[in-house]
């Protein structure tokens, strides 16, 4: 192994020679990359290899690349760079070679090898690398995507950007974003051809001897490639992702018609189908260009008969395809339309009309979805139309007995109504959900009841939910009750809160961290209680929290009453419970914090 080690030591003498002859690097700084560079070599020839081994080295000659460019750029020196840069680029895709070798399977291992080339090599190696990748990784359209990428836009080459998308479509011969970038690439071949064909005209060039076929001109290859991938791929989603790239070039107005004429025939069944033609009247114009409304008004005027057009066409889906998915679309074109800020009191009640419309028709229908019934509820509190807002949740509760969401928002309702029942209904929601959905209205009741009710109502609130509710989810609670006694009755009260729950199983961090505060925060802080918190709280999570372990250690040095030599002992006994990365934590924090101690 040293033998081969030196050779290629030997090997790199001539660029180094070069380095320092030209004064980039001096002697001192070369002895060190040739004590660097044996390293390197050592750890890549060994028996047993190592893909970090690798790494290390390619990262370590692209940070020398890096600073021979910054160094040739300071002293303005830019010659011999075929005997120094070449050089070094070779070597790092010969150990980039091996590695890939080595590692077939790990693709971030080619990317890093891809974005290597495409900074430093030339573009014939960079098509080698590629065509080596895909030979192993076939398997994954995304790659096969990129190389026929990089062909098109970096290489000028559309031939082998086509050959590739070709050969990837025989081994993935359904996959819609394959179909969907060679359509986007034959596209753009036409559309680039058409303007290299008008400045040669421009410039009055006879281009009667080169090679501009009409039907490559007008998208034809592209066109082939839309009925190919529709007659393999159905949906009107695929379907409109063509018809979108189309729109984007304007000489394939043919294309873009026989697309959405197909769209229409094809998937009338489709809900999407529907809502793009529905919206696409937004994007028709009325008049010609130069007729177009000048006045704000004229303009909302316009505005406002687009989307009565877009409505009707809706108005026309929901008959012919009456499902929850349709009126779905349909809502949700009123609302976003609605959500559009204007200035135009015509329009903003044209839109609030229409969308309370179709809410209306829809729930009439049985046909709205569970979360349309709350945007339909907010859009009526944020109008103080509290009177519909509690009949539209009194309906939802009844057609989703069991949605948490739905009770919350009729919940919310009568409390922006100040209705004198809430109790009750809260009583009334726990009967009808299954308990382990039921932690956000235990949260609402008591938050309700803070502001409305008693202290002791409150905590009777409390004290059922943590009865009602296991697990995890009593988490949240706890620490919710814990700071509502603060807030309520002071560190007194919060503390007698954390002795009736610190054998309650389980807590968060938080927790313990939330009463150690509410001690610090009092004029007679006493260390005694704050050691009490802190070894509860290390019971709980002394294995995996180093920043426990750190703040006890804190707290005994800085406090009036602490114990400075508790901290060995506090030390060692987070060195034994403390694990794995936890461990290396704690030890490089606590050396920080002695180090910045002792200056």
């Amino acid at each position: 192994m040293a033998e081969i080690i030196q050779e290629r030591i030997e090997d790199r003498l001539p660029e180094l020679e070069q380095l320092e002859r030209i004064g980039l690097f001096s002697h001192a700084e070369i002895k060190a990359i040739i004590k660097k560079a044996s390293d390197l070599e050592y750890r890549i020839q060994r028996r047993a290899l190592f893909k970090e081994d690798f790494i290390n080295y390619v990262q370590y000659e692209i940070n020398l690349l890096e600073l021979i460019q910054r160094r040739r750029t300071r002293i303005g020196y830019s010659f011999k760079k075929e005997e120094i840069e070449n050089s070094i680029v070779h070597r790092v895709q010969g150990v980039f070679r091996r590695a890939s070798a080595k590692w077939k399977d790990d693709v971030q291992l080619w990317l890093s090898y891809i974005v290597f080339c495409k900074k430093w090599a030339t573009k014939a190696q960079l098509s080698k690398v590629f065509s080596a990748m895909l030979a192993i990784h076939s398997n994954k359209p995304a790659l096969w995507i990129m190389a026929a990428k990089w062909e098109m836009e970096d290489r000028l080459s559309s031939e082998c950007a086509r050959q590739l998308f070709l050969r990837a479509l025989r081994f993935h011969p359904e996959c819609p974003k394959l179909y969907q970038e060679y359509f986007r690439m034959e596209l753009m071949h036409a559309e680039k051809l058409r303007k290299e064909k008008q400045e040669f005209e421009k410039a009055k060039m006879d281009v009667g001897n080169l090679d501009y076929p009409e039907e490559i001109l007008k998208g034809e290859l592209a066109r082939i490639i839309y009925r190919n991938s529709v007659s393999m791929i159905k949906g009107a989603e695929f379907h409109v992702s063509l018809l979108s790239i189309a729109q984007l070039f304007d000489f394939a107005t043919d294309l873009q018609k026989e697309i959405y004429d197909d769209l229409q025939a094809l998937h009338t069944d489709d809900p999407l189908t529907w809502d793009y033609v529905a919206r696409r009247e937004l994007e028709m114009e009325s008049k010609p260009a130069g007729e177009q409304p000048a006045t704000k008004q004229a303009r909302a005027v316009e505005a406002g008969r687009k989307e009565e057009r877009c409505c009707a066409v809706y108005e026309e889906a929901v008959k012919t395809l009456p499902t929850e998915a349709m009126w779905k679309c349909y809502v949700n074109f009123c609302l976003e339309r609605f959500a559009k800020k204007t200035s135009s009191q015509f329009l903003r009640e044209g839109r609030l009309e229409r969308t309370m419309v179709a809410f209306r028709k829809a729930h009439e229908l049985r046909l709205l979805p569970e979360f349309q019934y709350k945007q339909w509820i907010e859009l009526l509190l944020h109008r103080d139309f509290l009177k519909e807002a509690l009949e539209v949740a009194v309906a939802g509760t009844e057609l989703f007995r069991d949605s948490v969401m739905m009770w919350q928002m009729k919940l919310r309702v009568l409390i922006d109504s100040k209705s004198p029942d809430i109790a009750g209904l809260f009583e009334e929601a726990f009967v009808h959900l299954k308990a382990q959905v039921c932690l956000p209205l235990w949260i609402s009741w008591a938050e309700w009841s803070e502001g409305a009710k008693s202290q002791e109502d409150t905590e009777t609130i409390f004290k059922k939910a943590l009865l009602a509710v296991k697990g995890a989810d009593s988490v949240t609670l706890k620490d919710k009750y814990l700071d509502w006694a603060y807030r309520s009755g002071g560190y007194k009260k919060a503390r007698a809160v954390f002795k009736s729950l610190q054998e309650s199983r389980p807590f968060s961090v938080d927790f313990f961290r939330k009463i150690i505060q509410f001690e610090k925060e009092q004029e007679s802080c006493k260390m005694v209680n704050l050691r009490e918190y802190y070894e509860r709280a290390l019971r709980e999570f002394g294995s995996v929290d180093a920043d426990l372990w750190m703040d006890y250690i804190k707290e005994e040095l800085g406090h009036p009453r602490g114990r400075p030599e508790n901290c060995g002992q506090i030390y060692w006994r987070a060195m034994k419970m403390l694990q794995g990365e936890s461990a290396e934590v704690f030890v490089a924090k606590h050396a920080v914090h002695q180090a910045s101690s002792y200056s």
